[in-house]
């Protein structure tokens, strides 16, 4: 994943938070989006949907998947989506199981899907997603069954580019306040993470990096992955994601 790129809330505490802690979670958790109404779950479409071909055939290893990412990728940063695998016959084809070819551990940043990212489709991926990446026994609970259970061969750390949590994380380190209600708790899993040899915006740029790198570690120290890892069963990956470009590249 290393081709050119292409230009183109906090939750509340139970108690009333300062002045302080509500200026540095406004500066650090920003992006809300608005969720529109008058959206419809099971309409019936006005028209035929077109035929499109059967599912197509996944990879099989951790090197044919990480292709197929790169290859998605671009297609994604060039405007060049193929939305595969949304057709009539794949959807009925999935009522009977999945096999998805990639895991993907990601944020819960609203603009770093993983599936509009690497243009895939139904049943191509697993994607776990929380806030910085961060592991618990539920997120790593999740990502022992996409492995041991469904063999899928490629594990991905996917970082981005403006992290609100790693900023959060950053700033409250600098200031000594903490943050509400559970999110300490993210702070607390990104601070081994920081970077302190830089500052500023380059600390926190530098400490998504690290806490990729941190994940990725924690994930191939696990027995259970280790040992699919040295059987050649499984690859894990650590990459990021660059708003500004849409480019993924690998960075361990």
């Amino acid at each position: 994943m290393n081709s050119d790129p292409t230009p183109h809330r906090a939750v509340p505490s139970q108690r009333t938070a300062s002045p302080a802690r509500r200026s540095l979670l406004r500066a650090a958790l920003t992006g809300t989006a608005a969720v529109g109404a008058g959206l419809t779950l099971g309409a019936e479409p006005a028209l035929a949907a077109p035929h499109i071909a059967a599912q197509r055939k996944h990879p099989t290893t951790a090197e044919e998947a990480l292709r197929e990412l790169s290859e998605g990728n671009r297609r994604w940063r060039t405007f060049r989506q193929q939305h595969p695998d949304q057709s009539p016959e794949v959807r009925q084809t999935l009522t009977t199981g999945q096999h998805p070819f990639a895991l993907i551990l990601g944020c819960i940043d609203s603009r770093v899907p993983p599936e509009l990212v690497f243009d895939q489709g139904l049943g191509d991926l697993m994607t776990i997603r929380s806030a910085g990446q961060v592991l618990d026994e539920a997120v790593l609970g999740s990502l022992a069954y996409g492995v041991l259970e469904l063999g899928i061969p490629l594990l991905m750390v996917l970082g981005h580019q403006s992290c609100g949590a790693v900023k959060a994380t950053v700033q409250a380190d600098q200031s000594g306040e903490r943050l509400p209600a559970h999110i300490q708790y993210l702070a607390d899993q990104i601070t081994p993470a920081i970077d302190r040899s830089r500052n500023g915006d380059a600390r926190i740029d530098a400490t998504i990096d690290a806490n990729v790198r941190l994940i990725r570690s924690r994930l191939a120290a696990e027995p259970d992955l280790a040992a699919k890892v040295d059987s050649g069963a499984l690859a894990i990956v650590g990459t990021r994601y660059e708003l500004n470009t849409q480019r993924v590249h690998r960075i361990c």
